[in-house]
């Protein structure tokens, strides 16, 4: 059993507040009976909700894209710095979203923010290879021999990186990475490993899915179930060979 006020959170329609003041005037009915209680309790598994006659439909889990800006630290809350679960709409606040992995704090773009605890953990697994690709501006020139040095992964005092690749753009001082992993500072340590800082840095793409420009820096949007599955495609990085799990998400 459920509070009706809840339940109708859970569909992302108002915050909860507003549903408050439309469940007391009448806006919405449960089973065909106008109620003025928020506090109603409902079985969610068999009750019809409608509110203003559209009908309700509850959600357990739900899937943010946020194009990061630099400036917001990748977590729910901070006593020091801005959070990137600030930016999320109020209409999210039921839901106690999160960000799936983390970006530094100077680091932009893809970042996914969710409740659904299984598809996080699914994403941020070295075991299930699913890579995320950077852009990044660095201090020097790249060179041949560093597509080989991140091809051939890199020891760290904590942790071993996976092979990665690194992609050469025309400007050689910028490059396209692409890790497995998400530790913390990787694209930045592994660039320095080569001797080349990271003066820019912005994530691009996860898995298939990328990054959609025409959100804004701070912009927040649902993904669509298609982007979710995108999210899973597994690209075989050194190849065009890709694996699509649907299994790693909840919300399907």
């Amino acid at each position: 059993m459920i509070r009706l006020d809840k339940y109708i959170a859970h569909s992302g329609i108002e915050s909860r507040r507003e549903i408050k003041k439309l469940i007391r005037s009448g806006f919405v009915t449960v089973n065909g009976e106008t109620v003025t209680d928020s506090g109603m309790r409902i079985d969610e598994d068999t009750v019809r909700v409608c509110m203003d006659g559209q009908r309700v439909y509850y959600r357990q889990y739900v899937y943010l894209m946020l194009n990061k800006p630099a400036g917001y630290v990748s977590a729910r809350e901070d006593r020091h710095y801005p959070f990137v679960t600030e930016l999320v709409p109020e209409e999210y606040d039921y839901y106690k979203v999160y960000p799936v992995g983390r970006l530094d704090i100077n680091t932009e773009g893809l970042l996914i923010l969710t409740n659904d605890g299984a598809f996080a953990h699914n994403l941020t697994s070295p075991d299930k290879n699913v890579y995320k690709k950077y852009f990044a501006r660095l201090s020097r020139p790249a060179e041949d021999a560093d597509i080989a040095a991140f091809r051939a992964g890199m020891e760290f005092k904590e942790f071993t990186a996976k092979p990665a690749k690194l992609e050469i753009l025309a400007d050689p001082r910028e490059v396209y990475v692409y890790i497995a992993e998400g530790k913390f500072h990787q694209v930045k340590r592994m660039c320095d490993r080569i001797g080349k800082s990271v003066e820019y840095l912005k994530r691009v793409k996860i898995g298939s899915l990328e990054l959609d420009e025409s959100l804004e820096p701070g912009g927040v949007r649902e993904l669509t179930d298609e982007e979710l599955k995108m999210v899973f495609a597994c690209e075989d990085i050194f190849s065009d060979q890709k694996n699509i799990r649907d299994e790693n998400f909840s919300g399907l």
